[in-house]
């Protein structure tokens, strides 16, 4: 049983209202989100060199699928504990471990190390980007909250175009080893005002932690993000590895979830799903950000290297857009919230904008100007930045100060599997038609001069005869650009899930983390009756 007693460790406010030294520590806050966000993505480019270096291309996958896969599991663990032990602690914890894992990855001398780093930095990131939002939400009551929440959902964007982008300038230039060297200086930056400038509530001093509950989400987490990365690529769906996976990730998320109605101290309590809004905000978040936005992300920029010639920097540069899009959205948007308390009409808009983009993506062909596609990009970006950070504040708004951390990492779990099971359906579905495509396009005696369809480079691409070349930009065209109208039908999905969702006025306060939790019997979040934990 936990003692939820707080021992209380008052952040001191300036004469304005707003914590002292509030602009420091938002700033330290943005920088670890920033990192973890970088992390997904920074080594992308740079994995070619690395692996050279390393002699580890069989291991290639797992530089990135270690740091994803750790990153995930840690979430709702940063989350829950948060809740129960304070923040502070989880945050500066969070970013002690990801800057060991940033000193093993990038001191590695060979991929087993490597990888060992980057699971390790994982497990930090996983952190960094839940309590980041947490701590927030216990300095800054849910109506101000949200003019500080949209910056930190452009930081996604903004990490989905500069990670490859710095990846690939530091092993041009520096070398690779820096894309972890560089973490060292800016989250030690974060650390030291994380420790001397944040004061928060410190909660438990005793935690019966969810063992059981932890090993089962790991293994159906494991189950579930090597199916959706290895499945249709490094083997056949109907492969009896994949099989074997698939069994087991649903039984293991079965037995988890009957587990977290046993446990003392769950790792996603139950009672979360008591709250529509949490329900139906997870959902479309999992639907139109974590399908939309990185299955749409992680394919235009191989689209715009083959079918236009760009370099894969030029490919990158031409997402800024995007991220110009989100900030473009979210910034008014957060300054509306925090005017009227409302936020449902912005989910419903940018899921609109949303589709719009993705059916004008659709329609992309060898002939459409890059102009073109910067605006589709923007308009995508638009909607993201009108949908991300909304949905996270209403499912704020909706619990106590005790828990948001944890309904805050449980939203972010969710969206980090729709996102992993997302990009892997767009790329199985990709890959298929790309095949089919090829053999219908190419001659007969070409199939021999491209190889492997799965193997294709933009270089090898522009390297071929004109009229085989000609054949293989249409194939990969008519491949990729009908996926995305395929995504449209899952938009709207979340398009009349976003008319669905319930709008609870933001709260308005001066001090959000003395709102009392709710008790057991007590009416909890979204006038539901919520029975918390023991201890609680």
């Amino acid at each position: 049983m936990s003692d939820l007693t707080p021992a209380v460790e008052p952040q001191e406010h300036n004469s304005s209202g707003s914590p002292r030294h509030f602009g420091l520590i938002f700033a330290a806050l943005m920088a670890a989100m920033l990192l973890s966000s970088l992390d997904q993505t920074i080594v992308s480019t740079a994995l070619p060199t690395i692996v050279g270096e390393l002699h580890g291309v069989n291991h290639m996958a797992w530089v990135t699928t270690a740091y994803i896969l750790a990153a995930t599991i840690a979430m709702p663990v940063y989350g829950r504990l948060g809740d129960l032990l304070g923040h502070k602690v989880l945050f500066l914890g969070g970013i002690g471990v990801f800057l060991a894992g940033s000193v093993v990855a990038g001191a590695a001398q060979d991929m087993t190390w490597l990888i060992i780093g980057r699971a390790v930095q994982g497990l930090g990131g996983g952190g960094l980007m839940i309590t980041s939002q947490a701590v927030i939400a216990d300095l800054v009551p849910p109506r101000q909250r949200a003019r500080y929440m949209a910056p930190i959902g452009a930081v996604f964007g903004l990490s989905a175009v500069a990670g490859p982008l710095l990846g690939g300038w530091f092993t041009d230039s520096i070398g690779w080893r820096w894309c972890f060297w560089i973490n060292l200086p800016v989250g030690a930056l974060a650390l030291a005002v994380g420790a001397f400038a944040l004061r928060l509530p410190r909660r438990a001093v005793e935690v019966a932690f969810d063992y059981i509950g932890f090993a089962l989400m790991a293994a159906a987490v494991t189950c579930t993000v090597l199916v959706a990365t290895w499945g249709g690529t490094e083997y056949a769906w109907s492969d009896p590895l994949i099989i074997a996976m698939s069994v087991g990730g649903l039984l293991a998320w079965v037995l988890f979830f009957l587990s977290q109605s046993r446990s003392a101290e769950p790792i996603i309590p139950l009672w979360l799903f008591r709250s529509r809004i949490f329900n139906i905000a997870t959902l479309i978040g999992l639907l139109v950000v974590g399908i939309g936005m990185f299955a749409i992300i992680g394919y235009l920029p191989t689209y715009l290297q083959m079918v236009y010639g760009l370099s894969a920097t030029e490919s990158g540069l031409l997402l800024i857009p995007m991220v110009v899009g989100m900030m473009a959205t979210a910034l008014p948007s957060g300054r509306v919230m925090s005017n009227t308390g409302r936020y449902k009409i912005f989910p419903i808009v940018g899921t609109v904008f949303v589709c719009v983009a993705a059916l004008l993506m659709s329609t992309l062909d060898t002939e459409t100007s890059l102009v073109l596609v910067c605006v589709y990009v923007f308009l995508l970006g638009a909607g993201l930045g009108g949908t991300m950070q909304p949905l996270v504040l209403a499912v704020q708004n909706d619990f106590p100060a005790s828990d948001v951390g944890t309904a805050t990492s449980a939203n972010n779990f969710f969206r980090e599997i729709g996102s992993t099971l997302g990009t892997a359906v767009v790329g199985s579905v990709f890959a298929h038609r790309l095949t089919d495509q090829l053999s219908d396009r190419l001659p007969a005696d070409a199939a021999s001069t491209v190889g492997d369809p799965h193997s294709i480079t933009p270089a090898l691409v522009h390297s071929l005869p004109a009229e085989i070349q000609d054949a293989v930009i249409l194939a990969y065209q008519h491949a990729l650009t009908p996926v995305f109208r395929y995504l449209v039908p899952v938009f709207l999905l979340g398009l009349v899930l976003a008319f669905l969702l319930p709008e609870k006025k933001l709260a308005d306060g001066d001090d959000p983390a003395t709102t009392p939790a709710a008790q057991p019997g007590e009416t909890g979040p979204d006038n539901a009756e919520v029975s918390a934990p023991t201890g609680q």
